[in-house]
This record gives C-alpha cells, sequence and structure tokens, in this order.
C-alpha cells in the first residue's frame, strides 16, 4: 500500500527516494505474526477503500521477484541492518532526517514536512490527509449497539484513544463496555526498545495533532497498573469505569502522577467519583484478574492480541487509536441497520 504512493510523491516534491527490503519485523516485535498477517490484509482493504486505491491482493511470489530485481537475498540483511542502525523494526516505513513514517496514515506528517522545507506553498490539496471523525447525525432506536473496547493502563496509543471512544459512543447511543487486559511486557511479551521509543514519539505528534496533553510520564508498569485495574473493575460496577480510565490515563501520560502511591491513586480515582473508602474495597479484591484473563481470550478469539482495539455488534475488530474512523463507520452502519 505504501509503494503505491511513491510515484506520487517523487511527482510532487522534488526528492530522492532510495527503497530497500527488509524482512518481517521479529517475533519480539510482532509476537501473533499469522494474526497480524491476517489483521493487515483487512486494515488495508478499508485504507484502499478510503484513498480510492485497489485493494491489495495477496502474492507470495512478490518478495522473491523483489529480491531477484535487487540482487540476492543479501538485499534482505543490508535492508535489516539499516533499519535496525535508524531504529526501527517495521517494513512499509518512510524515514526522513530522523524521523519515521508509518504507511500511508503517517504519510500526512511527511508531507507537512516536505512541503515546509522545500518551502512549498499548499496550493494543491495535500496528498495525503488523516481521516477525521463525522459525528454523523445518527437516529436512536433500539437496541443500542455494543461497542467492546479492549485497553490497557500502560498503553498511551490507549489514552489517545479514550476520550475519543467516549464521544463516539455517547454520539451513536452505543452501549460502550470496558474490557480492560494487563499490558503484553505484563503477560510475557516482550516489547523490544525500538517499538517503545518509536510508540512515544508517535504518541506525541499524534497528540498534539489531537489537542490532548502528553509527555509527562510516570510508567504504570507492575504494581500501579494493578492496583488501578482493581480500582478500575469497580468503577465499572459503580457506574464511573470511563471517567477512572480516563483519569487514570491521563494521569500517568501526562501529569505524571504516580498511581502506584496512595496519593497519585486517590488523586486518579477521586476525580473521577470514587471514594477513598471504595478506592480501599477495590484494592482488597482480586476478582479483576480473572475478568481480565477473560478479556484477554475474547482479544485472542478476536484475532488481535493489542491495544486499543475494538469491535462493535460483533464485527471484525478493529486496531489502534488511528482506527476509530473505522469504528465510528461500523456504528454508523449499525444505526442504518436498526433504521432500516
Amino acid at each position: 500500500m505504501a509503494a503505491t504512493q511513491l510515484d506520487e510523491l517523487r511527482s510532487r516534491y522534488p526528492i530522492r527516494l532510495a527503497t530497500h527490503v527488509v524482512p518481517p519485523p521479529d517475533r519480539a516485535a510482532a509476537p501473533q505474526a499469522e494474526a497480524l498477517r491476517e489483521w493487515s490484509r483487512r486494515d488495508a482493504a478499508r485504507w484502499a477503500q478510503y484513498f480510492g486505491l485497489a485493494p491489495p491482493e495477496p502474492d507470495r511470489h512478490a518478495a522473491d521477484r523483489m529480491l531477484s530485481c535487487r540482487g540476492s537475498s543479501s538485499a534482505l540483511e543490508s535492508g535489516a541492518a539499516l533499519r535496525r542502525k535508524l531504529g526501527h523494526y517495521l517494513g512499509g516505513m518512510f524515514h526522513f532526517e530522523g524521523e519515521w513514517y508509518w504507511g500511508l496514515d503517517r504519510l500526512h506528517y511527511l508531507e507537512s514536512r516536505l512541503a515546509a522545507d522545500l518551502q512549498r506553498e499548499r496550493t494543491q490539496r495535500p496528498l495525503f490527509l488523516p481521516p477525521t471523525l463525522q459525528f454523523a447525525p445518527a437516529a436512536r432506536t433500539a437496541p443500542a449497539p455494543t461497542l467492546d473496547f479492549f485497553c490497557s493502563l500502560r498503553s498511551p496509543y490507549t489514552w489517545l484513544a479514550t476520550p475519543r471512544v467516549r464521544a463516539l459512543a455517547r454520539h451513536y447511543g452505543a452501549t460502550l463496555r470496558l474490557r480492560f487486559v494487563l499490558p503484553m511486557v505484563m503477560r510475557g511479551l516482550p516489547v523490544p526498545l525500538a517499538k517503545r521509543l518509536y510508540i512515544l514519539k508517535d504518541t506525541k505528534r499524534e497528540a498534539l495533532r489531537l489537542g490532548l496533553p502528553f509527555g509527562d510520564v510516570a510508567d504504570p508498569v507492575g504494581s500501579p497498573t494493578e492496583r488501578g485495574l482493581a480500582v478500575l473493575h469497580h468503577a465499572i460496577q459503580e457506574g464511573c469505569g470511563e471517567e477512572f480510565l480516563e483519569s487514570f490515563l491521563r494521569g500517568v501520560f501526562a501529569e505524571g502522577v504516580d498511581a502506584g502511591s496512595r496519593r497519585g491513586l486517590e488523586r486518579i480515582g477521586l476525580r473521577a467519583g470514587m471514594t477513598a473508602a471504595g478506592l480501599d474495597d477495590a484494592l482488597a479484591d482480586h476478582s479483576w484478574r480473572g475478568v481480565a484473563d477473560g478479556h484477554r481470550e475474547d482479544l485472542l478469539a478476536a484475532g488481535l492480541w493489542g491495544v486499543p482495539s475494538f469491535r462493535v455488534n460483533g464485527l471484525p475488530a478493529l486496531w489502534g487509536q488511528d482506527r476509530l474512523w473505522m469504528v465510528e463507520q461500523d456504528l454508523r452502519d449499525a444505526s442504518a441497520r436498526r433504521d432500516a
């Protein structure tokens, strides 16, 4: 999908594009390789529809043909070495002056830099515009659609998604179900340094674009997350789960709140509508672990493993805070079916 846009970039901007063949990400960066391939096919089809491109078709021999054009399999080794040196782990990536751009949905950042660096006036419509949420008028008839939101308290992307997924659910009259899971690293899935660094840098630029605070981070890995999930489990039962989730994520990713301390957790919980006594009751209850395990099994059964992920009325699951426009499409389709 990204390769289809190379000629467009060359025609618009006087740049030299160097291409490098790289192997798939290793198991540490992509622990569910087959699930990733399946999700990628579904995801690419929807992106093709958005950009008006021909849907990509699987081609088992494409890599072999590319290698034969480039000389030999040594191209893979040199490409992998360069990618590693520059600090990444995926394919479909563009690298320009120290910054990475993934696939089609980050090319608008690259285009903005090219236009600024080359002192180009925006007299033409940009080639790449990120999808935006529409919040279109929608009738609310029974039954309300169900929107499952698989979330983690250590995921910066979950922080970017939470205020908007709440707004979508309210607008389209959906029942929002918080399906919390343990972070990948606390589920025995390693997260390489290059991946962690890219996620933080990408989250920062996305937060700026979305108008959300981000950067004063107090990593809640370990006990802070476990304590937070215990409270989130009770908050959901008390009807303030959404508020606690957003308060926790804002605290640890934008305000530097130590969620592992009593003072920090109280600050997070009280502003979400919890009481000090309610926090104590929640922390004494360990039933959240079984609930989190059940959510994880449901996520895997949906063909995904990472968060934030979403599912409307049992439709194919969607992964990523930058896929909320797809969530909105599914919500609108669900509303249309109810009205029909």
